[in-house]
């Protein structure tokens, strides 16, 4: 079983190198064996009725195998540690736990956004929120970047690091690596477009399950990171603002067509005093989604930079309570 101290390490791992394209990864792994199921189960599944049993069969062909591997590789590592080298089983499970965890690669998404607009550069701009967001972003205003820069910050804030860390603090480096299977079904085959109704329906809603706790786990942490940031502006300013982002997040948190991208979109909003949401196009088709937050001011390049600031204090503070519960774990 990982350690706190591994934990440790493999976080600090990823906030200095992240997912070089040059390192194997297990999620690219996991994408290229749905890709080639998706393939297989198409052509012998057709129809609404068995495009669902497909994707079941897409989602247990996946996720479960993923889960053995890993609880073997561990298994592994563990002998490794053993028999040769302490040193070199500890590398290889921190390095493999690094990769469940994505908050460099979330952060240096959105610093490219942000970086883009306070160059003037808005086709930039556009371009590397393209690279994050499903929505289309060709026509976005200045402000549309940011915004959706700052909801994709809050979501996989969620996604990436939060929910990462749970199942890994409650079922070791074999479920985290099974939530992170779940996860990239999710959105490799999880949408509600005429190709991936039936057969994705599987994958998106194990997905809901699988983030439940985690999304409102995230909504309450930025809650507290937006604390202990404000704190810096003074105790009542940090109580107001907390204040703000629990309210909102209590207010606005269902309001999201997702059951949990809300939570931590609508804490954010709160944060921040923005507004996020509204209508968005999507494959050229409008999508009117209700709005979420407070409109407390329209400098979204501020409130974007204050994001990143709440990304990081918040995925600290999920690293921390892990780590907690692994020492806990251990002495139990």
């Amino acid at each position: 079983m990982i350690s706190a101290f591994d934990l440790v390490l493999a976080f600090a791992l990823d906030l200095i190198i992240g997912d070089p394209h040059w390192a194997p990864h297990p999620v690219r792994g996991i994408g290229a064996a749905i890709s080639r199921a998706e393939i297989f189960l198409r052509k012998r599944f057709s129809g609404p009725s068995q495009e669902r049993l497909g994707g079941v069969l897409l989602v247990l062909c996946i996720v479960l195998p993923t889960y053995l591997m890993t609880d073997l590789l561990v298994l592994l590592v563990n002998r490794v540690s053993e028999d040769l080298s302490m040193v070199a089983g500890t590398a290889a499970l921190v390095w493999i736990t690094a990769t469940t965890i994505a908050t460099r690669e979330l952060v240096r998404s959105a610093q490219a956004v942000i970086a883009s607009v306070e160059r003037g550069d808005l086709g930039s701009a556009r371009s590397h929120v393209g690279m994050i967001v499903g929505r289309d972003t060709r026509d976005l205003s200045e402000q549309g970047v940011l915004r959706a820069a700052i909801e994709t910050l809050a979501e996989n804030l969620s996604d990436g690091v939060v929910a990462p860390l749970f199942y890994l603090a409650i079922g070791g480096l074999p479920l985290a690596m099974a939530y992170k299977a779940v996860n990239t079904l999710d959105s490799m085959v999880g949408y509600k477009n005429e190709r991936y109704r039936y057969f994705g329906w599987a994958a998106a809603r194990l997905d809901d399950v699988a983030n439940y706790v985690p999304a409102r786990i995230t909504g309450l942490l930025i809650v507290l990171s937006a604390f202990l940031i404000s704190m810096a502006k003074g105790a009542t300013r940090a109580l107001s603002v907390a204040r703000s982002a629990f309210v909102v997040m209590v207010r606005d948190g269902g309001k999201h067509p997702s059951p949990n991208s809300g939570v931590p979109e609508s804490s954010m909003a709160g944060a921040l005093g923005v507004q996020l949401g509204g209508p968005s196009t999507y494959g050229g088709v409008l999508v009117d989604k209700p709005t979420i937050g407070v409109q407390g001011t329209d400098d979204y390049l501020s409130a974007s930079r204050g994001a990143i600031a709440i990304v990081a204090a918040t995925s600290v503070l999920a690293m921390i309570s892990a780590a907690a519960c692994l020492a806990l774990r251990v002495l139990a």
